[in-house]
């Protein structure tokens, strides 16, 4: 299976995902694309397989990846402080692969229904919705 991680600005989200994908499923092949060096670094330390950085970066991986995972700013072009571009935005959109996406109340977007989970809550479930629908 091969995993696609994004995140921007710090990658701790990023990076807090890389981990408990391991713990579960430490065959997976798990590829971290920041939108900026600092979020690849971060997730790159934390046991991504493979890292890039950057709109392009996006558009590769996200045809190859069976899953991609990351917050829900990576789907809204201008998203998480400008750093989500709309080629990034319509690549992640346009994938093929199961989207499993933390629901973060952020961007100027509200999602109804998600409540205000914490961030270790909610990457506990994107990490049991992985596991429970393996490609």
């Amino acid at each position: 299976m091969n995993i696609l991680v994004i995140d921007a600005q710090g990658g701790g989200l990023g990076r807090q995902l890389i981990k408990a994908v391991r713990e579960k499923l430490p065959e997976a092949r798990i590829t971290a694309v920041g939108t900026n060096s600092v979020a690849t670094a971060a997730m790159l330390k934390e046991g991504a397989d493979m890292a890039a950085t950057g709109e392009n970066a996006v558009k590769v991986a996200a045809e190859e990846a069976d899953v991609i995972m990351g917050p829900v700013g990576i789907c809204i072009a201008d998203a998480m402080g400008g750093e989500i571009t709309k080629k990034m935005a319509v690549a992640v959109g346009r994938s093929r692969a199961r989207r499993i996406l933390i629901p973060f109340q952020n961007c100027n977007t509200y999602i109804a229904g998600v409540g205000s989970g914490k961030t270790a809550q909610l990457i506990a479930d994107a990490v049991g919705e992985l596991t429970r629908q393996q490609v």
